[in-house]
């Protein structure tokens, strides 16, 4: 199943031109605020006509500017998550549930998100938390041809984020439809997105796997703050002192206790700010991690950084240095170098 979204759209101070693909899982569109990730949204949803383009959904024309195909919102068969919850006030979660839904079970949902303790409460009585479980829920069971969820996250705490991620995980891995997910925080992209669509002023510049997009050292749309790269990872062994050993190519990373069984696969990212660079092997230094590598692609800032692209083992890596350094160490395209990460820079 797959979306297929080629729109124009032109505002006062603003142009939309997007083309894309996005297959089953969860393809995130990624960029700052203004990038034109919402109107993309609201397109899709049907909130919103383009001047001009087509929108296929599973080879069902939901919008064609040539026809004049414009499908209803109510009859696009498209399950829609909010940055705030928009739960019926004076329903009961059960009720929200399966309000608008075909008949049948919900059980499978209900234990998914761990909703069966919360059935008969009110929205007023959740917290946000809970609430945004529960339009999760709501957006799967109306049996969609597609998801959307426009910064679902993005009025919640940081507690409650890391509360509602694993959610959306279970989202990802369970739903046999694309989700089109809108973010500008590049850590739920990292962890959340099968594919990435860059977009920066109405425009797409990028668009792959998150794999792909994210270890580029081209793709900054929300600063360099932000950079860092992303690989698969697989569980080798835990030791006793609280860490963990991976696997990422054919190189080991020592990382702080994972809490996954030995033989699994993990998505990894390390921030580009969190990995050094060095000419030559080092001794005597506490960070556990020296990774021999190679460096694929450099990246001038236009002000003192620079972002480097290293590859070790087939794993991609981000390292963000100064220019200074840069031409201190004489680094080239092509240079053998030695990554270094300390462990416990590399978030659980």
């Amino acid at each position: 199943m797959t979306v297929q979204i080629n729109i124009r759209h032109a505002f006062d101070g603003f142009d939309l031109a997007a083309r894309f693909d996005a297959p089953k899982g969860v393809t995130a569109l990624f960029g700052a605020s203004g990038s034109g990730k919402t109107t993309i949204i609201n397109a899709v949803a049907g909130l919103l006509a383009p001047q001009n383009g087509r929108i296929v959904v599973d080879g069902r024309v939901l919008f064609d500017s040539k026809t004049g195909v414009n499908t209803p919102p109510n009859k696009r068969k498209i399950g829609y998550i909010f940055q705030d919850a928009r739960l019926f006030p004076h329903m009961t979660v059960r009720q929200n549930l399966t309000y608008g839904r075909p008949t049948g079970p919900i059980d499978a949902v209900v234990d998914m998100l761990g909703l069966d303790s919360l059935l008969g409460r009110r929205p007023a009585k959740l917290s946000g938390g809970e609430a945004q479980r529960v339009a999760i829920g709501r957006a799967l069971l109306s049996n969609p041809d597609l998801i959307l969820a426009d910064e679902p996250l993005a009025a919640l705490d940081e507690a409650r984020k890391s509360e509602i991620l694993p959610y959306f995980e279970k989202l990802r891995d369970h739903a046999k439809v694309p989700i089109l997910y809108v973010s500008h925080s590049a850590n739920e992209v990292a962890r959340l997105a099968t594919t990435v669509v860059v977009l920066n002023k109405g425009r797409v510049t990028h668009a792959g796997s998150a794999e792909t997009v994210l270890s580029d050292p081209t793709v900054t749309p929300t600063g360099v703050r932000s950079a860092g790269a992303v690989m698969q990872a697989r569980v080798v062994t835990h030791d006793d002192d609280g860490l963990t050993v991976l696997s990422i190519g054919a190189s080991n990373l020592i990382v702080p206790n994972c809490d996954a069984p030995v033989g699994t696969d993990l998505r990894l990212r390390i921030a580009a700010q969190d990995v050094m660079i060095a000419t030559a092997p080092l001794s005597g230094i506490s960070a556990l991690n020296t990774l021999p590598a190679t460096i694929t692609a450099i990246r001038k800032g236009d002000g003192p950084g620079a972002l480097v692209q290293l590859e070790t083992g087939g794993a991609p890596f981000l390292a963000r240095i100064t220019q200074r350094s840069l031409t201190a160490l004489g680094l080239t395209v092509g240079q053998t170098v030695h990554a270094v990460i300390k462990a416990v820079s590399i978030d659980r």
